[in-house]
């Protein structure tokens, strides 16, 4: 079955009654007139549901190309050994960069390691290509002042922060922020960011509150002791740190997954769990959905694309105990610039997925263009990976925009 993407969030989002064939969304401004556009609002579920191949929305009359400077990807896992040749190719046939995630095991915690696994991952860069993988650092309670200067020399642009236990391979991760005042000093020092999970792991937390829980308690922490440190919050998933990033300094920015533009909670719990849409942190009430989509498609300079494109065997996903990832690198662009479309902010994409990263990160634009064709076309049902298989996000899901290559 082709499903369009409005087809799909139908099925999905249980929790909106059907109005005359329509979605019928409530929705809380985020912020006053005088930082958002109160005349234009999140529409992505307030689409009437036609005939299933039918495309999302009424773009009638819009562009059949979009041509922009080519986008990078500000957060990225490739994991490790043999399964680099799966998925190295796919990011590198959609970006140009990619923050690369460095949470492996063991860990990517030393410039020595993280300058091998680069080598690792070039080893796969398709002929021709020009993807450059970009390296981070994983932050340990005893990251010593003197790798952050050996990182820096060595090129690597980050620090990741993990807090120990949050996500997958995070165990060797931060107890206590303050035991990383050394650290965090000498990435001020140098100019180098520091990435952030931004959730505590305290049991007493719900799992929907930690991402708050964090903002309200640990992140204040290291912006007063390193006030010129830049900070970027990952994968966001509330209002509450959509209005953190539009009200907090400049040095602070946030990435945006399309799966947190997309899905709310009850796509994960409604009807059965959906192992394939279990990630960290976890998807969130429709609230918090319409807030990261508002934020992202506002064109504020400090929200960018950032997949968390985060594959894992299929038989990992349906374990008893199931990873935590979604795998979207091979169709995450198409699937932003359809949630753009559908926003009406298709003039704002480029700069969300090529310029605003690249920006916050003191990086120049990438030279070269790339242009996205009106196509409809079909996510694939699954992807190669090792000896088993990877199921991407929106599997069997009709898709109107393709990477022309």
């Amino acid at each position: 079955i082709m499903l369009s993407l409005a087809m799909w969030r139908t099925r999905l989002g249980k929790e909106s009654a059907l109005r005359g064939g329509t979605l019928a969304v409530a929705h809380a401004p985020l912020a006053s007139p005088r930082r958002w556009d109160g005349a234009r609002r999140s529409r992505c579920l307030a689409t009437p549901t036609r005939d299933a191949a039918e495309a999302v929305g009424d773009t009638s009359g819009g562009p059949e190309r979009l041509t922009f400077t080519a986008p990078d990807d500000w957060h990225l896992h490739l994991r490790d050994g043999d399964v680099l040749a799966d998925v190295v190719p796919h990011s590198a046939s959609q970006f140009s960069r990619a923050i690369v995630m460095p949470n492996l095991t063991p860990p990517v915690t030393t410039a020595k390691l993280a300058c091998e696994y680069r080598a690792r991952i070039m080893a796969h860069v398709p002929e021709g290509s020009s993807f450059e993988p970009l390296m981070t650092l994983y932050l340990t309670d005893n990251t010593p002042a003197e790798e952050v200067h050996r990182a820096k020399e060595a090129g690597v642009r980050a620090f990741k922060l993990y807090p120990a236990g949050a996500t997958t391979n995070s165990d060797s991760g931060v107890t206590d922020v303050r035991k990383c005042f050394g650290a965090l000093k000498a990435m001020e020092e140098t100019g180098t960011l520091l990435l952030v999970h931004g959730e505590v792991v305290d049991p007493k937390i719900d799992i929907f509150d930690r991402e708050r829980v964090f903002i309200e308690t640990v992140l204040p922490t290291i912006l007063d002791n390193f006030p010129n440190l830049k900070v970027v919050l990952e994968h966001i998933t509330t209002k509450h740190a959509a209005r953190f990033v539009l009200d907090g300094p400049k040095n602070v920015a946030a990435s945006v997954t399309p799966q947190h533009m997309l899905l709310n909670r009850n796509a994960l719990l409604v009807g059965g769990i959906k192992p394939h849409f279990y990630c960290l942190p976890i998807l969130k009430r429709e609230e918090h959905r319409l807030a990261i989509v508002e934020a992202a498609t506002s064109g504020h300079p400090r929200f960018f694309l950032g997949t968390d494109s985060a594959p894992h065997a299929d038989q990992n996903k349906l374990s008893a105990c199931g990873c935590a990832g979604i795998y979207s690198a091979p169709l995450a662009l198409p699937i932003y610039a359809q949630v753009f479309e559908e926003n009406g902010a298709l003039d704002r994409f480029e700069g969300f997925a090529s310029v605003n990263g690249a920006a916050f990160y003191g990086m120049p634009r990438n030279e070269r263009v790339v242009e996205l064709v009106r196509e409809d076309w079909r996510v694939p049902a699954n992807y190669k990976f090792g000896d088993d298989v990877v199921v991407p996000l929106g599997a069997g899901l009709k898709l109107r925009w393709r990477l022309r290559t």
